[in-house]
């Protein structure tokens, strides 16, 4: 058990007084590799000063760049795009809500009208700017409405969805494209990756649906149910639910 001592304790028998000797002795080698450490520090930085100064100015110069970049060209290029992309996106509203000449609506939307780039053009020429990423999603999704399922898939895959609504809708557009493509699996494979991405009331329960229905087609019953299972649970309120019921019955009686 440790005794707590007085300051200016003496100590009193021989064996405290090696003990305080060792003590005092202890602390001092430590202060001493101490010093030595930093002595060897103060040496490192004074012999390679040259060095960190110049590997700190390129980090500086680096990350300076990088928000002039920014600054002086990202942003106007992006100001630009969405600038050139309002036009298309009007056509594609138009073609979305349109009885007749939809297809030249879809046309003018990716190809340009008005003076104006089309989707195509805008992902390709401010690529690496927020609306040009847009524009990929647009042109996938023009390119799936025209069944041009191979550049629909090719557009929406380079699209980097970061928003609740599109990034699911990308992924799921690209399930189906592939069901179109009559490539089933891989139809199924989006369709999950659409539900389980950015989950919310209204694009999950949609391609849990699609999932499911698809897992049906290739005879996989269990892997169904666990889908629709999971519309009528967590999604009671969806308009997917009433057909996740049916379809659940059906996997039941399958398995």
């Amino acid at each position: 058990m440790a005794t707590y001592k007085k300051r200016g304790y003496k100590p009193k028998t021989k064996a405290e007084k090696e003990v305080q000797l060792e003590d005092g002795s202890t602390t001092a080698e430590v202060f001493k590799s101490l010093d030595e450490g930093a002595s060897r520090t103060e040496a490192w930085v004074e012999k390679n000063q040259k060095v960190i100064l110049g590997v700190v100015g390129v980090i500086a110069i680096a990350v300076l760049g990088y928000i002039l970049y920014q600054k002086f060209y990202q942003e106007p290029q992006n100001i630009e795009a969405s600038n050139e992309m309002y036009q298309s996106q009007s056509y594609y509203e138009q073609a979305l809500n349109a009885t007749t000449e939809k297809d030249s609506l879809f046309n003018l939307a990716l190809n340009g009208g008005a003076g104006k780039y089309g989707f195509i053009d805008i992902a390709d020429k401010y690529s690496g700017t927020a609306a040009g990423n847009m524009a990929n999603f647009y042109a996938g999704m023009t390119y799936l409405n025209l069944n041009n399922y191979q550049e629909a898939i090719n557009f929406l895959d380079a699209y980097d969805g970061g928003d609740e609504m599109s990034g699911p809708l990308a992924k799921g557009g690209i399930g189906d494209a592939f069901m179109q493509l009559n490539q089933p699996e891989e139809a199924l494979k989006y369709y999950k990756e659409a539900a389980s991405l950015r989950k919310n009331g209204v694009t999950t329960p949609r391609f849990l649906l699609k999932a499911g229905v698809t897992a049906l087609d290739l005879n996989r019953p269990a892997e169904a149910l666990e889908l629709f299972t999971q519309i009528v649970e967590e999604y009671k309120d969806s308009d997917e639910v009433a057909n996740a019921k049916v379809y659940k019955a059906q996997a039941e009686t399958m398995q």
